[in-house]
């Protein structure tokens, strides 16, 4: 007999919980704020192209990722592209990414080149990350590649990423980064990434499909209010104004919002909760008539530019019109957080026609502006310890979100393997 068991949030972490409970013989029932599956992965129509509000891509060792494809049978919708990455630093285009770039690299000493890139090298070949955990990053950084190297190629990565946040993170956390990408290399030389056809909602909505098929429901545009617990267990859950019973529920929501929507958890929990960090993001999402440059990952320093970078996503995955995300990752309580849109697209436009001078204005077709609260867990060293145990002392409660798979960065792949494995645990007990 399936039990009954509700879902908090349709991001790729709550889909793949549901996912699994439906194959394991469960009737879920997921509740989800917003009008779409997908969290942060969801797409939306940009000029009737339908693409993410923020950018995805994979690596060949997003392995929870590739399984639901295989399983759903959309292996032959996913396409492996060999990318470039470049470096806009001295107002100067140049390659970025391997040995070749990294000796060529003008406004760098050899000395500071030699050093990066052996930190590079170890970091790639390092394995286990617990060592890392209780360290401080830039200080790990500075003390491998010296001050000019953190200063041309770290620092504004730090400061526009983190900002008051920056002298605070894991080690193992941005080691984590450094090494996902390296193996994301087929040789010293090349670097594939991979993309699928229709993006990330081909994937999403073939979960959604199947979820439905066998047996779960959705109810969007309908968040958890309230998780109900009768003493030390879970009881149900309010939405819409209505009191659902359910013998478990587990919860992917941000954690920021778990206070408010689980306020009978004990004293000290709830505490934990609220005292975790969080960047905000604003993502400029631009549309053009040609591309800026021929690179899918683009770092920038420039001292007109607040953004450690932009993500030319057309130079992944092929479309009709050039597609550039530039990313604002501001924590929320920061005043820039609260400026209107039209300064981030002003901005942007800027920063395109800059580092592209042939763009001119009529190359710029739209621009859209997305907004995400709870975008990235600001992880200290030694995070994991900080937060509660996914498994709550409230019987039947569970609750993660992509903190959780730390020092991991956050990724769908990374987002299902967690929820297909929380899944597994909640229903064995």
């Amino acid at each position: 007999m399936g039990q009954r068991i509700a879902v908090l949030g349709a991001g790729p972490m709550g889909l793949a919980v549901a996912y699994q409970l439906v194959r394991d013989g469960h009737n879920p029932v997921v509740f989800e704020a917003d009008d779409r599956v997908g969290g942060m992965a969801a797409h939306f129509d940009f000029g009737g192209l339908s693409i993410e509000r923020y950018y995805h891509f994979h690596c060949t060792s997003d392995t929870g990722f590739l399984q639901v494809l295989e399983e759903l049978g959309l292996s032959d919708k996913m396409h492996w592209v060999e990318t470039k990455m470049g470096y806009w630093y001295q107002n100067r285009l140049q390659p970025w990414g391997n040995p070749i770039a990294l000796l060529k690299f003008r406004g760098l000493s050899f000395a500071a080149k030699f050093r990066y890139g052996l930190h590079a090298f170890l970091s790639i070949k390092r394995n286990n990350w617990k060592p890392l955990d209780h360290v401080e990053a830039t200080g790990w950084i500075r003390r491998w590649v010296g001050e000019e190297a953190y200063e041309v190629l770290w620092r504004r990565l730090f400061d526009y990423k983190f900002y008051g946040y920056k002298d605070n993170l894991s080690a193992a956390w941005i080691w984590s980064r450094i090494r996902r990408i390296g193996r994301s290399r087929y040789d010293l030389f090349r670097e594939k990434l991979g993309y699928l056809d229709g993006g990330s909602e081909t994937l999403l909505e073939a979960m959604r499909e199947y979820i439905e098929k066998h047996g779960g429901e959705f109810h969007l545009k309908t968040p958890a209010t309230k998780v109900n617990m009768d003493g030390e267990r879970v009881s149900g859950v309010e939405a819409d104004g209505e009191r659902h019973l359910f013998d478990k529920v587990i919860s992917t929501i941000p954690l920021p919002y778990v206070p408010s929507v689980m306020p009978d958890l004990p004293v000290d929990i709830l505490e934990r909760y609220r005292n975790i960090k969080n960047i905000a993001v604003v993502c400029v999402i631009v549309k053009l008539r040609k591309a800026v440059t021929e690179n899918f990952w683009l770092n920038t320093n420039d001292a007109e530019m607040d953004i450690p970078g932009l993500v030319e996503y057309t130079n992944l995955r092929p479309l009709s019109e050039h597609i550039v995300y530039v990313p604002y990752y501001i924590p929320g309580e920061h005043s820039l957080y609260t400026e209107p849109n039209q300064v981030f697209l002003d901005k942007v436009k800027h920063y395109l026609k800059k580092i592209n001078p042939e763009l001119s204005n009529e190359d710029f077709l739209s621009m859209h502006a997305s907004r995400y609260r709870y975008a990235q867990p600001i992880c200290q060293p030694g995070y994991l310890e900080q937060l509660p145990p996914c498994e709550l002392p409230i019987k039947g409660l569970w609750v993660a979100d992509t903190s959780y798979y730390y020092p991991e960065d956050r990724g769908i792949s990374e987002s299902i393997d967690y929820g297909r494995g929380m899944a597994e645990r909640a229903i064995k007990l």
